[in-house]
């Protein structure tokens, strides 16, 4: 489906994530060209395109790591365009990066109450619900992060996003180098969150199964634009070819 300026959605809902015109450079490199994106409450959207086509950069806009040069951020009705990384996690967004970087010296304890602390969170202990999704975390809770397997490695960088209780979990590559089982269990979970706890959850994600199966829209980035947009059951193999296949 090609985005057009003229289509609307005969949903009419407030959307949960409202961007519109979000342009950013790095120095005189312009990256992200005048992007307009919405996604709804309680629902998954999914980021695709190539590699280096801006996928992560918007991201960074999103939860505050990047300051976008033009246009408005609007999350649950409030304004975040100008809110720093740890005021946009204070009002309750959750960021799990590419690569996962977890602290590994740190046992996974440690590095679950370390987001607790730097999110400002009023909470000093880590929520039962963490361990109730991610039970290998607490049954390896005493053992560095660095330890843990790669599949291990991307459940804590999870359960680190989620100790802070966020309503927007923002997701960058949770499959990437994963085994087949764990890339299952990372969509239900993620599934779960917004059908149980009402979650809204954005990711970047290059699996068109694991999209088709798990997300409700999606969004085709190519060279800093938007040049795909609309609901899972819009993913048709022509969208693929053009905008997706290497």
């Amino acid at each position: 489906m090609e985005v057009s300026e003229t289509d609307t959605s005969a949903d009419e809902a407030v959307p949960y994530l409202d961007v519109s015109g979000l342009e950013f450079s790095y120095g005189e490199v312009k990256v992200l060209y005048g992007l307009e994106f919405q996604l709804a409450p309680q629902s998954i959207g999914c980021v695709m395109g190539r590699n280096g086509v801006g996928k992560t950069t918007f991201l960074r806009n999103l939860v505050g790591l990047e300051n976008s040069s033009a246009g408005k951020i609007y999350i649950d009705g409030s304004d975040a365009t100008k809110l720093e990384a740890h005021e946009r996690a204070c009002n309750g967004i959750g960021y799990v990066p590419q690569g996962r970087q977890i602290f590994p010296l740190l046992t996974v304890e440690e590095n679950l109450l370390v987001a607790l602390e730097a999110a400002g969170s009023a909470e000093k202990s880590i929520p039962s619900s963490v361990f109730e999704t991610f039970p290998v975390l607490h049954q390896m809770r005493k053992r560095r992060g660095g330890d843990l397997s790669g599949g291990q490695q991307q459940q804590l960088a999870i359960g680190r996003a989620l100790v802070t209780r966020p309503n927007f979990l923002v997701l960058d590559e949770p499959t990437e180098g994963i085994q087949p089982n764990v890339i299952t269990m990372i969509g239900e979970v993620i599934r779960k969150l917004v059908d149980e706890q009402g979650m809204t959850i954005l990711l970047v994600e290059q699996y068109v199964d694991f999209v088709r199966k798990y997300s409700d829209s999606f969004a085709v980035m190519n060279r800093g634009r938007f040049v795909a947009q609309g609901s899972v059951d819009e993913l048709d193999s022509s969208t693929i070819h053009k905008h997706l296949s290497v």
